[in-house]
């Protein structure tokens, strides 16, 4: 089997994803386009030497439907011999693509492929494309279907997570993503955007609060109560009954902040990067993908980890970087808890409470950002994993050269 190769990651910086936001203007095809751009700018790369385009997309109606991996290609001017295909896995989407990306490679169906993601939040919303599994009797009431939220709400109740333990961490969260970009940690990854002038648009992630502290955070109501009294405790209660309530303790202070951005990384063999002068940044030595119990929905990263270590003989104590997305603040803080990983390892850079969590994106911005830690820590592996809706666990392994 051939290795696989990461050559460049590249993203957009993240626009709060309302209309009010920097990059609403910015379609979500613009912002794909302007990724694949800097990709073969940055490395002056003979795009025909590349065989797939892989882009995750959550949201992939209207403007972001159709194959917008196909047309992102068309869009930045690649060779017309690249394919490009869409992909879903909810919020594990552009580390799905990733991983197909380099299964292409290991392969040997492709040289190079790109895996990536975008969505635009403030124009195509989230959960605008329906879906089956919480309205169809069929598949809702046997699987105990909540909202994500009282997911999160249960996580903490059941696991002993209270407010002040999540708002902690989002305070963490925001300062660490702060000191990041003070410290110039992003620079070598984020490509400003630019608007149809070619001015740029925004150059930084937009929804980072510095300030943030323990009394503001405090100060915010609980999101998923009202779901919860209106029905949805009564449903995940009769899942976990050993839970004697669910303690909500989300609020838009401590979850995931809602956003527009895109993402890429350059995946290839060894023997194309040679011929086309490209210098290899890390080896992805494995991937693995889980299904999880669907009601708590957001545990598989711990199981899929579990499963990743054990099928490349590793250990947690192998891993010096972890990425998990900041998807809600109880989610990582199970996470750490249950494989017993200290605070410092984990999402060092902050993560999607502070910056945010362009859906489909998310993944390879993440890739990008753990490959971009190695390098300036001078560590060698680095553990990319995120929680996925409908119960779900995604997660990658890269090794620096």
């Amino acid at each position: 089997m051939t290795e696989a190769y990461i050559y460049d990651a590249v993203r957009t910086p993240r626009g709060k994803g309302k209309k009010d936001g920097s990059l609403h203007e910015i379609t979500g095809l613009s912002l794909a386009t302007q990724v694949l751009e800097a990709l073969r700018d940055r490395n002056g790369l003979d795009t025909s030497k590349v065989d797939d385009v892989i882009l995750g997309c959550v949201t992939p109606i209207g403007e972001l439907g159709a194959d917008i991996a196909r047309t992102a290609v068309l869009a930045a001017g690649w060779d017309q011999s690249v394919a490009g295909v869409q992909i879903n896995r909810f919020c594990a989407s552009g580390l799905e693509a990733v991983n197909m990306a380099a299964a292409k490679v290991k392969s040997g169906e492709a040289d190079f492929a790109v895996g990536g993601g975008v969505e635009a939040m403030s124009r195509v919303p989230m959960g605008s494309d329906g879906g089956a599994w919480p309205v169809d009797p069929s598949s809702a009431f046997p699987t105990y279907f909540v909202p994500q939220g009282v997911s999160a709400d249960m996580i903490a109740s059941k696991y002993g997570f209270s407010r002040d333990d999540v708002d902690a961490y989002s305070m963490e969260s925001h300062k660490r993503a702060a000191a990041a970009w003070a410290d110039g940690r992003f620079g070598k990854s984020v490509v400003p955007v630019k608007n149809q002038l070619g001015l740029v648009h925004l150059d930084r992630d937009e929804t980072i609060r510095p300030n943030t502290d323990m009394q503001s955070l405090g100060g915010l109501n609980p999101s998923f109560a009202m779901m919860g009294e209106m029905a949805f405790d009564a449903v995940i209660n009769q899942r976990y009954p050993e839970v004697e309530r669910v303690n909500h303790v989300h609020t838009p202070g401590n979850s995931s902040g809602i956003v527009d951005g895109s993402a890429g990384v350059l995946i290839g063999t060894l023997e194309a990067g040679k011929a086309l002068g490209l210098t290899p940044r890390a080896r992805i030595k494995g991937a693995a993908s889980i299904g999880s119990e669907p009601s708590i929905m957001l545990t598989g990263p711990e199981f899929v980890t579990k499963k990743l270590l054990g099928k490349l003989g590793m250990t947690v104590a192998d891993i010096d970087v972890w990425e998990l997305n900041e998807a809600f603040a109880a989610v990582v803080l199970r996470y750490m808890q249950a494989l017993d990983i200290p605070h410092d390892k984990m999402n060092v850079n902050g993560g999607g409470i502070s910056m945010g969590h362009p859906l489909g994106a998310t993944g390879a911005m993440i890739t990008g950002i753990a490959l971009d830690e190695l390098e300036r820590s001078g560590k060698e592996t680095a553990l990319i994993t995120l929680c996925i809706g409908g119960g779900m666990g995604t997660a990658t392994v890269i090794e620096r050269v």
